[in-house]
């Protein structure tokens, strides 16, 4: 928190906090490009300590594609990855971040009694969206080393290890609109109380 005279007074958003999002539109690895931009929208407010709101629901966090791995014929799953590089608040405010894809389906994550979600520090910020997946959801993972995939998506609703035996190899990246996941904050940044436009 800092303050000077005459100026708002600011909250400290720190390395590590994990924000939900809800995704606005389809990512598909057959037709995104790098550079592709995409919105999320937040689900839940971003609070400060003491439950100063900073940042309310519906808030949007956009996200861009940073290397697309359309499926191989040798049956290597589609790769998608993203970042996700600035925040626009209802009220107009806007302002750059730098954040990273986090599976909200991890134990890497703790929730503190104000339902502030942060991530361990030994959570891994390379995860990707890959290929595969029930019910057209997708899996996030960390490609190197053939570490497994985590279920995300609406309707996949089954243990993490049952859906990595039914990925099917070769398969496009498809996430749906509508799917959650986490945004990882890599860099800290700063924000007013907010406040509605009046």
């Amino acid at each position: 928190m800092t303050a000077s005279r005459g100026k708002p007074v600011y909250y400290s958003v720190k390395i590590n906090r994990v924000m939900r999002v809800r995704l606005e539109r389809d990512l598909d690895s057959e037709h995104e490009q790098v550079g592709s931009t995409f919105n999320t929208t937040l689900v839940d407010p971003l609070y400060a300590k003491g439950g100063v709101l900073l940042a309310p629901q519906g808030s949007t966090v956009r996200g861009h594609v940073t290397n697309v791995r359309r499926a191989q014929k040798n049956v290597e799953p589609a790769v998608l990855t993203v970042a996700f590089s600035s925040l626009r608040l209802p009220n107009g405010h806007h302002l750059a971040i730098n954040g990273s894809l986090f599976d909200l389906s991890t134990s890497g994550a703790t929730s503190n009694n104000e339902g502030e979600i942060s991530a361990n520090k030994t959570s891994k910020r390379n995860l990707k969206f890959i290929g595969g997946g029930a019910g057209g959801g997708a899996l996030i993972g960390a490609i190197a080393g053939g570490g497994k995939g985590l279920a995300i998506g609406a309707g996949v609703g089954a243990l993490a290890g049952a859906i990595t035996a039914r990925v099917k190899k070769g398969s496009e990246v498809r996430v749906k609109s509508g799917t959650e996941f986490g945004v990882i904050v890599n860099h800290a940044f700063a924000l007013p109380a907010y406040k509605a436009r009046s």
